[in-house]
């Protein structure tokens, strides 16, 4: 019967059990702590490389539409009539178009028949 443990020597194990249990847990906090920390700066360090790209592009798109809205207006400038030509052409296509979309879809179709 000296082989059978004590109510002590149980409770002393499971608290030791336990001891070991926080320490572990701790060490998993600390390192999960860490890993979202990383996760949290690369993903930090990778918006900020998107907005700077974006960034970079947007400019570039304006500057290329500055210039490209420049060349058109020197042109309409230089030829007055051709410009008012095509806009006058351009206005009529529209209101044709208009027109042809309002009747398509405000009354069922009707039959030729």
């Amino acid at each position: 019967m000296a082989d059978t443990p004590s109510s002590e020597d149980i409770q002393k194990a499971l608290e030791k059990q336990i001891a070991d249990l926080r320490k572990e847990i701790t060490k998993i906090n600390k390192t999960v702590s860490a890993r979202s920390a990383e996760l949290m700066d690369d993903a930090r360090d990778q918006a900020s490389s998107f907005y700077e790209s974006a960034s970079d592009r947007a400019s570039k798109a304006t500057q290329q539409l500055r210039t490209q809205a420049q060349a058109v207006s020197e042109v309409a400038r230089e030829n007055p009539g051709t410009t008012t030509a095509v806009l006058g052409f351009v206005g009529i296509v529209g209101f044709l178009l208009g027109i042809a979309v309002g009747q398509a879809s405000s009354e069922p179709r009707r039959r030729w028949y």
